[in-house]
């Protein structure tokens, strides 16, 4: 099998960047793994977030802000070409303080930011009973929150369902249970798999998500990145009780509220455990005590891949001139400018973005 670009890695990272090579005429053919793959897409908490993206790096939070500016436009088209709406809002988001010390804190941090973006980073303060205002179900224990204007949430499960279908509306090859266990470039590169299947292809792009650890290495990347483990807990369907998201927790469109997510340093341990689903729920009701009364329905752990310094990594191979590095922590957050605008990059037309920041360059060892 022939193709202009393969993707190794059919996650939301993966399909966004096919989605948005497909619409430019690209023969595209996507190698997802199996089932017993870690997968990231499926431990996310749904959240488009711009609130404490680039604290460190400004281009990280104008990059996540250019997202999701063209979030809704992203959604609308996928909408319209698959005929499967992907609910979105975007009406701001939360970040939620149990103590007057960390919200003074964080707000000088934000106004620091602010000042690198040239004022771009629209956020206000809210005292406990402003908040309440917004959210009659707010707890006590909450002194205020920080409301950035730019924040929203989106179902990540429709999200993949319909870049998936659009892909093979597009024409793009969905190779499911495909593990790629040796990439080679005699010419153009040749993709083998665990179970003999051979892609032949004029550019790679590797987003396996954690696979990229492994594999990465043969390509020439440095591919730092490791698990972090997210457990993540969601109720019944309840009237309506959270009007905006926070990263405590949001209420899903189906009516669910969705409490999460641990970071946990554990290796690979995908595993529910007590002290985090208690942890959790603890947060949850702090932050809103009619929780207190919710039945939980599902809890589910999954490793997320987070790089030494937290920003994504975009990087083309030295070694195999050709083969892209595309791997981030905020996949639905960024899934469209990965779909928009990183194919310009791959592409390397005039229209490229300036993603050097985010190279492998900046782990170098001195």
């Amino acid at each position: 099998m022939e193709t202009d670009y393969a993707i190794i890695g059919g996650g939301v990272v993966g399909l966004s960047v096919a989605w948005g090579l497909l619409r430019r005429g690209r023969r595209v053919t996507v190698l997802d793994g199996d089932d017993g793959s870690f997968r990231a897409s499926r431990g996310n908490f749904g959240l488009v977030w711009v609130q404490s993206k680039g604290m460190t790096q400004p281009r990280y939070a104008k990059w996540s802000q250019h997202s999701a500016s063209i979030w809704a436009d992203f959604a609308r088209e996928l909408a319209d070409t698959t005929g499967e709406t992907v609910p979105l809002e975007q009406k701001g988001g939360y970040d939620l303080h149990f103590s007057e010390e960390t919200l003074q804190d964080t707000v000088e941090k934000y106004e620091g930011l602010k000042a690198k973006l040239d004022g771009d980073y629209p956020f206000e303060v809210l005292g406990h009973n402003a908040l309440r205002k917004e959210e009659p179900h707010i707890g006590p224990k909450v002194v205020g929150a920080i409301l950035h204007h730019q924040d929203g949430h989106a179902n990540p499960l429709k999200l993949l369902q319909a870049l998936a279908a659009d892909v093979r509306r597009m024409g793009g090859h969905l190779l499911t249970g495909k593990t790629v266990t040796d990439v080679s470039k005699p010419d153009g590169f040749v993709l083998t798999c665990a179970d003999g299947t051979r892609v032949d292809a004029a550019k790679v792009i590797l987003s396996a998500g954690l696979g990229a650890a492994q594999l990465g290495p043969k390509m020439g990347f440095k591919a730092p990145i490791r698990p972090q483990r997210g457990q993540v807990l969601i109720t019944e369907k309840l009237p309506k009780l959270i009007n905006r998201p926070s990263l405590i927790a949001r209420q899903v469109d189906e009516g669910g509220i969705q409490i999460g997510a641990t970071n946990e340093e554990v290796g690979t341990d995908d595993r529910v455990t007590r002290s985090g689903v208690s942890g959790l729920a603890a947060d949850a009701i702090a932050a809103y005590p009619a929780l207190a009364r919710a039945q939980l329905v599902r809890s589910w752990g999954a490793l997320r891949v987070l790089s030494p310094d937290g920003l994504p990594i975009y990087q083309q191979s030295a070694d195999m001139p050709g083969a892209y590095l595309v791997t981030c922590h905020s996949g639905i957050t960024l899934a469209a400018v990965h779909a928009r605008v990183l194919p310009d990059w791959l592409e390397g037309t005039e229209a490229a973005p300036d993603l050097e920041v985010f190279s492998e360059a900046r782990f170098a060892v001195s």
